[in-house]
């Protein structure tokens, strides 16, 4: 049992009153629902107390293959201040009023650690940046967000004491593997015998916030269509050679389903028909 939250009305901006329920979830329930990436660039955030700005990244890892933080522009209310948003302050995606509500206030957003946008996010950040929070960290566990599956927002009997120090993982900087998807996006794709096309999405469970799919644009060989891989295509991603390198080959590729964007930002991931 995995034990969520979900409020049924957000403060008296969004409306009359807020409400939270506290329920558990049977992980056996859950229903893939696949949300594309670029889809959610620009959308608006907001918190129960007001607006914090506009989606503008995502940084995901490459080794549970989830989606670790949201990367926010706050434009004027933080002075041109990025912040990043862990998947536990939304819990399931949820929208009023054309706006991703997150379940934080903007004091403790304003209050949270800064990040410096022309360094990576390192190791020791996100021990501060979990401390601060009181949240679990995701590298520790087998699971996908350390000892669960999915992203859960605490209830205040359930969080744990950020004086108990349970930060877990490593304090020395390590590279925590975290990429960005706009700017692996556009990134090759290799195959075991050649170049098959490039990155131009990803599809996330709505959930989970578990990278599924990427989404790629073959090349002239294979007039352009679109496919999808799954994080077990894939080997590895270079920084250096701004390339995804998989373990199938060009003619896996040929045989595979193409890939048709849906209209609506999300849909039933039992609808999606892979080959590779």
């Amino acid at each position: 049992m995995i034990c969520v939250m979900k409020w049924r009305a957000f403060a008296q901006r969004y409306a009359s009153s807020a409400t939270v329920k506290n329920f558990c979830l049977p992980a056996q329930t859950h229903v893939p629902m696949l949300r594309s990436i670029k889809q959610l660039y620009g959308e608006r955030l907001g918190t129960s107390d007001g607006e914090i700005g506009h989606v503008k990244d995502f940084y995901f890892d490459d080794q549970k293959w989830g989606v670790r933080y949201v990367v926010v522009d706050t434009g004027l209310w933080l002075a041109g201040r990025l912040v990043l948003i862990s998947p536990h302050a939304f819990g399931d995606f949820y929208k009023y009023d054309r706006r991703l509500l997150v379940e934080l206030t903007r004091k403790q957003i304003e209050n949270s650690p800064p990040i410096e946008s022309h360094k990576p996010v390192s190791r020791q950040y996100e021990e501060a940046y979990n401390h601060f929070y009181g949240w679990p960290a995701y590298w520790d566990g087998l699971e996908l967000w350390g000892g669960v599956g999915y992203p859960v927002f605490p209830s205040p009997l359930c969080r744990p004491s950020m004086a108990e120090g349970n930060c877990g993982g490593l304090s020395n900087g390590d590279d925590p593997h975290l990429w960005s998807t706009k700017c692996t996006a556009d990134y090759e794709i290799h195959a075991k015998n050649g170049l098959i096309g490039h990155v131009v999405d990803f599809m996330i469970d709505d959930k989970t916030w578990a990278v599924r799919y990427l989404v790629v644009e073959t090349g002239h060989w294979y007039y352009g269509k679109e496919i999808v891989l799954s994080p077990g295509d894939i080997d590895r991603i270079s920084y250096e050679e701004s390339a995804v390198f998989v373990n199938v080959t060009k003619e896996a590729v040929r045989e595979a389903a193409e890939y048709h964007m849906p209209r609506a930002q999300y849909h039933d991931a039992r609808e999606l028909r892979t080959g590779v």
